[in-house]
Parts: structure tokens; sequence; C-alpha cells
């Protein structure tokens, strides 16, 4: 689909041409079912807040799109979904437990016998509970996930451009966060100024046609998560309103939703000169991330990109700082499959967005990782994402 960045959003004609290749998968499915947010915002374009009240996203084989939604979403679905029928139930659990309802709109649609669907009934989600699928329809449910991760893992030019987009407000929330990082202050006054600051330059210059759409970010976002001083080497930290100090290694992160879509931007920093030791590990992490780019290629396998990244590890005797593998995929969420690791053998094919961030981490010298975003091309890769790498820009003076 051609882009349009004016509009700065996926087109009515894409979304119509994502449920018809859905529907091409079908087989002998009567239709499909998907209870999964964002597979339903991934068809219809409606974004939502998944809670205990089901809410169904169904198409038959006819092509007729219809969501099914509690009292509640009626109007937010019909004003922002690409959908032919809406229909609803009172309230969950309610007098008629929902699935019941969802039983007799399949059937009226004519979705029955066999379904193809995400999973067979409404997951887990704020204490919901109620019957499967298969067992309100008497039908057979054939799983389709597979399927649908597949068409999501390959982005358009339009899904392109919006990470693209992400990646714009990314890189500023990121130098706003690095400006305003000092010793003495809290990385919760410092990750809300930046982020704040970035937002309102985001929705400024944007205006109306701008959208967040997503469930993780209000706005442009650029914070430490915590992983500050001996916590970088925390890959997964939690923030803490830690205290900048003279010598700290900080590892940063930086988004920003875009109706939806998501880029993902890390760096690592230090407060004051580092050590030759740090510098010796910093650098160890930019070159075996570029090997890692190097090694993204179309025919080529994720696993092959993470075994090569894993032998730079092994030949240089790091592989007491390794922690996880190579990326993964990136969209409408923030992790997507396929994963840039030894054990996925999925191909990689132009039109996959990857996050590479190889990391390195040791309790006494902290954690090293940069990630960027980047888009496979015919003939190798585009990088989304472009902030500085390298360490002369990335000191915070004390």
């Amino acid at each position: 689909m051609a882009w349009n960045p004016a509009t700065l959003k996926i087109s009515d004609a894409e979304y119509r041409a994502r449920c018809d290749a859905l529907r091409r998968q079908l087989g002998d499915a009567t239709g499909v079912v998907l209870f999964d947010a964002d597979y339903i915002k991934y068809y219809t374009g409606f974004a939502f807040i998944p809670t205990e009240r089901p809410i169904v996203f169904a198409m038959n084989t006819a092509g007729e799109r219809a969501l099914f939604v509690p009292r509640l979403e009626v109007e937010h679905a019909q004003g922002n979904a690409l959908i032919d029928l809406v229909g609803h139930y009172r309230e969950y659990p309610g007098e008629t437990h929902p699935m019941t309802g969802l039983a007799t709109m399949l059937a009226d649609m004519n979705i029955k016998t066999t379904i193809a669907a995400d999973q067979d009934g409404y997951p887990w989600v704020f204490g919901y509970q109620g019957p499967a699928l298969s067992a309100v329809t008497k039908a057979t449910i054939e799983l389709i996930r597979p399927v649908i991760e597949s068409q999501m893992a390959i982005k358009s030019t339009a899904e392109i451009g919006l990470i693209h987009e992400s990646s714009k407000w990314a890189n500023l929330a990121h130098q706003l966060l690095q400006d305003y990082t000092r010793p003495g202050l809290t990385e919760t006054e410092v990750t809300q100024r930046a982020s704040d600051e970035a937002t309102r330059a985001m929705t400024a210059a944007l205006g109306p046609i701008y959208r967040g759409n997503s469930p993780y970010y209000t706005g442009a976002v650029a914070n430490y998560r915590g992983q500050i001083g001996r916590n970088a080497a925390i890959p997964h930290a939690l923030a803490a309103n830690i205290r900048f100090q003279p010598g700290d290694v900080l590892v940063t992160g930086a988004s920003a939703p875009v109706w939806g879509y998501h880029t993902e931007l890390e760096r690592t920093m230090f407060i004051g000169k580092p050590t030759d030791q740090q510098k010796r590990v910093f650098d160890h992490m930019v070159a075996v991330q570029e090997v890692a780019f190097e090694n993204i290629r179309p025919g080529r396998t994720c696993a092959d990109v993470d075994v090569a990244v894993r032998k730079y590890y092994d030949v240089h005797g790091l592989n007491d700082y390794w922690k996880h593998h190579t990326g993964h995929a990136i969209g409408l969420r923030y992790h997507e499959g396929p994963f840039l690791d030894t054990g996925d053998i999925t191909e990689i094919r132009p039109g996959m967005v990857f996050t590479v961030e190889p990391g390195l981490y040791a309790a006494n010298l902290g954690g090293y990782r940069h990630s960027d975003t980047v888009v496979v091309t015919e003939t190798g890769i585009d990088l989304l994402t472009f902030y500085p790498r390298m360490l002369e820009a990335l000191i915070i003076p004390v």
C-alpha cells in the first residue's frame, strides 16, 4: 500500500486488504474469531483497553466483519473501527454470559461447524471467567495464531512509515533525557521532564492527525527504568527513583506511539568519564551490534543472526556477560515475533522490522546495551533509529 505521510495512519483500504488476506487463509473454516486486542486492532483499527469484558472480532467467508462488545464500548467501536456490524451484550458477567450472545451472533453470520480462532475463548483478563468458544458454538476450533503472526511480521509501507515517525520523536525524547540528566537529580524528575516536553512537541507538530493508540505509552517517552549504576546490569529492572551519581553507567529507553506503532531506541551512557575497563566493554557492545547488523539479510534465518553474535562472545571471552538474545520484531506491540534467537529458524524477509540489542552485563561494571530499530530491505537493513552510538557522544559531564 502506498504511504501518505500527511494522513499519518493506516488507510481503510489497507485494513480491508489485511482482512482479505486473512480470509484467504481460512481453508475449510466457516469464519474467523479473534479475542486478542492487538489482532483486533490490526484488522479493524479499533484500539481499546482490554478488561474482564470480552471484545471479539468475527469475519465470515463472505467477508462480513463484526465486533462483539459490551454496551459501554458500542459508540467507541462504531466511531473507530472499520467494521460492518457492531453487536453487543449488556455487561459481564451479566444475567446472560457474553459468550452466549457471541454464539448467537456467530450463528447469524453463518460461522459454525469449523471456526478458525486465535484461541478457544476469551483469555483470563482482570478475573474473567467463561466457557470455551468450542463449548458455546459446538464447533471445531482451528487455531490460526501462527498465520496471523506471520502476516503481521511483514510490515507494509504505511506501517514502516509510522515506525519511522515514532523513531523521530523517540530521538527527541532521548536527547532531552540526556540533556537533563545530572548528578543529584532523580530518574523520576528527569524522565518525566524529558517525556512531557517531547510529548508536547510531538502533539504540537502533528496536531489533530496524531493518535497514540497504545496501551503502553501515553506519549513520547524516554526513561532509565531503574537501569542506573549497578542496576544497569539488570536488563529488565524497574524504575526506583534512583538519584544520579558521578560514575554511574546508564541504560536508557525511548519510544513514541504513533497510531499504535512503536520504535525502540536504547543507549548506554556514562555520568563522567568511564574507566578503561568500562570503555573496553562499551566498545565490545558496539562491535557486537555491528555483527548483528551485518548478518540481518533476506534469506537468512533469525537464528543465523544470534549464532553470529554468540560467536563474537565466544571469540572474545564475553560469555559471562551474556544474558539475552539479539533482538525481536516490533510494531503494534513493543515485543513481537519472530526473535533474533538461536531457537527461531524463521526466514528473514524484506519488510520485517527488528530491534537489534545484544548486551553485555556485569555486576561490577554495569550494563551495556544499545538498541536500534531496523527494517529489512531487499539487500540488507535500513536503520529507523538514528541517535549517536559512539562513546564520545554519550558521556554526561559532571
